[in-house]
């Protein structure tokens, strides 16, 4: 196994790494989390898990894996520049689906953050109605960013299998 081989696995098993951590995270951050915040909204926005009463929010922990999950897939795709094209390609994917998360969270999800924290705060108001809506399209887009996830694991897991394919084998 040549060392660009080597480094590129050892890059793939941090990003799976990042992305099971990630992946388990955001399932918890949804179902458990968001299940709480917006069980009745707009009143139990009272439990986002943002502000002073909190001493790490979410942000605290997703981006510094993010970090990780970056420099790892990236790291996969530098590595693996000369592999074949099938391996490449589940490189890229594992690439795009990070970039698409990585572009959804400040331009949909933080304007989101701050309007239901806003609401919470009293700095704004919201209908009930309009508090169900906002919570409801969270978990829709947050629905969509936890299947980006799930398709950037699996992406990494074939781009490991494929390129073992690749490795010639001593016997």
């Amino acid at each position: 196994m040549s060392l660009k081989q080597r480094c590129m696995n050892a890059f793939l098993w941090l990003a799976l790494t990042a992305w099971g951590i990630g992946l388990g995270a955001k399932l918890f951050d949804l179902l458990v989390v968001a299940g709480s915040w917006g069980a009745s909204p707009p009143t139990s926005f009272a439990r986002l898990p943002y502000g002073p009463n909190y001493p790490v929010t979410p942000g605290g922990f997703f981006q510094p894996l993010s970090i990780i999950m970056a420099v790892s897939i990236l790291g996969a795709l530098v590595a693996g520049w000369s592999q074949p094209k099938r391996v490449k390609t589940w490189l890229w994917v594992a690439c795009l689906a990070f970039v698409l998360i990585w572009a959804m969270t400040p331009t949909v999800f933080w304007p989101m953050i701050n309007q239901q924290y806003d609401i919470a705060t009293g700095k704004a108001v919201a209908s009930t109605a309009d508090a169900i809506e906002l919570t409801a399209r969270w978990v829709r887009w947050d629905s969509g960013r936890i299947l980006l996830i799930a398709i950037g694991f699996l992406a990494s897991v074939r781009a490991l299998n494929v390129s073992a394919q690749y490795t010639p084998t001593c016997a």
